[in-house]
């Protein structure tokens, strides 16, 4: 149970004039959009002088120039997940919520995100880069069938293929070089999917998903009402721990703050593979963050006011 600390309820006004940046230019701008919305209802639901503020229509600029105290940043993606808004907001000398330039370009990148998480122990899927002239029988004897082909810089599954022959291979390149100059075929890893939330160095409870035909694309993963969560997870305490202390250790050495969310999968033998971590994770109807809190203690408008509550610069 999450324990609010004394006095926190009392000391809103210490926020000033907030920010909730949503919508931008990415391929997750309506997802975004709605997550900035849910936000942004919580902090003027809590007394916070808040309000919407979307990059795409508007120059960063602005923030400064009409007194912005605090950002919560509610965008998905490119544009807004990347370093690059936390840099203007850095240059800014604006506090922002979530993790720092460094970090958020990082984990925007999945292929050098699994860098770093081997170099550690933390276990990933195997995974080759591959291009227009990449030897695709190669790429199937290293990863073997079925295997996962997705751009490297987005998410939300945006571009992603379950390969299951080696003639479908062109088409998913093709499909994720639309969205990225950088394309990563990834080995397919069977089993559970699990998602593990991080708020403020805390794991939350583990969230198990359960999606149909298991295929957690976009619209089941947004939009479907046949999408199941558990949370508990229902796995076993050790095995838990353990998912826990390779998710935190999977946001420490990225360098991560705040908060965020590990995507995992554990197969049948209880051993796991990492897959990414989300910097500014969802805040929709359907999103993980915010079941987790609830599991552990936290309503949405605690959960929101909470991660505001961490915004930093530098």
């Amino acid at each position: 149970m999450w324990v609010k600390h004394e006095g926190e309820s009392m000391s809103r006004n210490r926020f000033g004039k907030v920010a909730v940046l949503m919508g931008g230019r990415s391929a997750e701008r309506a997802i975004s959009l709605l997550s900035g919305n849910a936000v942004l209802g919580a902090l003027r639901e809590r007394g916070i002088d808040a309000h919407a503020f979307d990059p795409q229509e508007r120059e960063i600029s602005e923030l400064k120039r009409e007194h912005f105290d605090r950002v919560f940043i509610a965008l998905h993606g490119r544009y807004g997940e990347d370093g690059t808004v936390q840099g203007a907001l850095e240059l800014l000398g604006i506090p922002y919520t979530g993790s720092g330039v460094m970090a958020s370009a990082l984990a925007m990148d999945k292929w050098r995100t699994k860098l770093m998480w081997r170099s550690i122990g933390i276990p990933v899927p195997k995974d080759v880069l591959i291009d227009e002239t990449s030897d695709w029988s190669a790429v199937v004897q290293a990863l073997g069938l079925p295997l996962i082909v997705k751009p490297v810089h987005e998410g939300s599954t945006i571009g992603l293929t379950k390969v299951r022959t080696s003639k479908e291979l062109p088409a998913a390149y093709d499909l994720a070089a639309r969205h990225d100059r950088m394309v990563l075929a990834e080995e397919f890893v069977g089993g559970r999917e699990l998602t593990a939330s991080i708020l403020s160095d805390t794991a939350l409870p583990l969230i198990r998903i359960e999606a149909p035909q298991g295929n957690y694309d976009y619209q089941n993963k947004y939009f479907s009402d046949e999408t199941k969560y558990h949370c508990p997870a229902g796995l076993a305490a050790e095995v838990e721990h353990a998912i826990h202390e390779a998710a935190l250790q999977s946001f420490r050495v990225l360098g991560c703050e705040g908060w965020g969310r590990a995507d995992l999968i554990l197969r049948a033998d209880d051993t796991f593979s990492f897959l990414e971590m989300n910097t500014s994770p969802g805040m929709t109807g359907h999103s993980l963050v915010p079941m987790a809190a609830r599991q552990a203690g936290l309503s949405f408008s605690d959960l929101v006011e909470r991660i505001l509550g961490d915004a930093h610069v530098g």
